[in-house]
């Protein structure tokens, strides 16, 4: 029998916690907060820059919403040309390069040229792409406060499963999606005053004959007929098929997603309980695609808006819809608006074949702080413009701008950079 002539190891011994009040200290160049897609940009960035970069997430993986929530499309990332070319590169290169050697990603084009992937593949993308570029990370840190002196930010204090810690830096990213580190740092930061913004309970399913899915058109049009008959909360949304994977990715719910720990685990549940409702409805009215198919997995309850910074500009709907190009822009995407402000439907507005519009470096800036920046879905804007920037191509380059900005403050202030050495540095996202 193997290993009958090791010795059994039996041994143990008593310890007992007698510093419960201590942290474990450690530092960095950066502190990245929040390891979404736009976190995980920053972060990898700044470490080719060489800087010493430590990356944080309440979650105990990496990836945040791109991976956890299974939003399983790359969308902002193109033009809107039949012909379309890549608004953003930086990590989007290595990741379309990889994923799709593997055969991990799926292109459709059309009016919105968006790219379908697999969420194994790219978490293990990220996680060793942050690896090889020696990020130290921190998973499962919740961020209980900020220690903030005049207009620097010192260093920030977690709470782990293993003990407190306190994180120093020299400049700081809020990834967090909901501004959790400006908001903890004392500092303005924005809501929704016309009530909530709904996220979406995502799900793929498998066993599926993809040559009977219905498009979006018909299944948008049966779904208005049919939604109260199947008690189901939204509308309309779609159902993509990978092809050749017998799988489906689904988005076709609409939840709450308070600020509040004990209703957003409430609204968790209830996403999924409406998950399952939508998956009946398609099993009964798609028997052909989906009588034999299976929920494979459910995502984390996905948020869109919750709350966000009051940076040194708030990008507007006008700027959004007139493609303003601004003198310090750092991002671009042709993205529609896409506002989910309603239980049972969303707004969608798209844009031309021509049109681009871009993200200001004052919109990821909160004035009141030198050593900050925000990206992804908190930076400024009102409702609707950020409805169209905070998909994964605009906050992949937002990330990128973050780190070289970061770079280029040094011990200094973000505000006080050159503009145009910043935009020499990302033109590959702008031009």
């Amino acid at each position: 029998m193997m290993g009958q002539d090791r010795e059994i190891r039996t041994g143990t011994r008593v310890i007992q916690n007698k510093n419960r009040n201590s942290a474990q200290n450690i530092q960095s160049d950066i502190c990245v907060v929040g390891a979404g897609i736009a976190g995980v940009s920053a972060a990898i960035e700044a470490a080719q820059l060489g800087k010493n970069v430590i990356l944080v997430d309440g979650l105990p993986s990496l990836g945040g919403q791109a991976v956890n929530s299974i939003i399983g499309i790359f969308c902002g990332l193109f033009s809107n040309n039949k012909k379309p070319y890549p608004f953003t590169r930086g990590i989007a290169d290595g990741i379309l390069r990889d994923l799709g050697e593997a055969g991990h990603l799926h292109y459709r084009y059309g009016k919105n040229n968006v790219v379908m992937y697999d969420e194994t593949a790219l978490a293990r993308w990220i996680e060793n792409a942050v690896a090889e570029a020696g990020i130290k990370v921190v998973l499962g840190g919740v961020l209980r406060s900020v220690n903030k002196e005049d207009r620097r930010i010192q260093s920030i204090n977690l709470s782990t499963r293993y003990g407190d810690m306190v994180v120093s830096a020299d400049s700081f990213v809020d990834a967090t999606g909901d501004a959790s580190l400006a908001w903890q740092a004392g500092l303005p930061c924005r809501e929704s005053a016309d009530g909530p913004i709904y996220g979406t309970q995502m799900m793929v399913v498998e066993g599926i004959d993809s040559d009977y899915i219905p498009d979006r058109n018909e299944l948008a049009e049966r779904l208005k007929d049919k939604a109260d008959d199947y008690d189901l909360v939204r509308k309309d949304g779609f159902t993509f098929a990978f092809p050749g994977k017998g799988v489906s990715l689904v988005n076709m719910t609409h939840v709450e997603t308070p600020l509040d720990p004990v209703a957003i685990a409430k609204n968790s549940i209830e996403g999924k309980a409406q998950a399952d409702r939508v998956f009946n409805y398609l099993k009964q009215e798609y028997p052909s695609a989906f009588c034999n198919a299976r929920i494979r997995s459910y995502g984390q309850l996905g948020i869109r808006q919750t709350r966000w910074i009051v940076g040194k500009y708030q990008l507007t709907i006008d700027d959004v819809r007139s493609g303003r190009k601004f003198s310090d822009a750092i991002a671009r995407t042709a993205w529609p608006i896409e506002l989910h402000d309603q239980e049972d439907g969303y707004v969608w507005e798209p844009f031309s074949e021509d049109h681009v519009h871009y993200v200001p470096l004052g919109s990821l800036t909160p004035p009141d702080v030198n050593n900050l920046m925000a990206v992804g879905r908190c930076i400024d804007g009102d409702l609707a413009a950020l409805s169209s920037v905070r998909v994964m191509g605009p906050c992949i380059a937002m990330g990128a701008a973050a780190a070289h900005a970061l770079y280029l403050a040094g011990e200094g202030s973000v505000h006080d950079i050159n503009v145009d050495n910043l935009q020499a540095r990302i033109q590959d996202n702008l031009a």
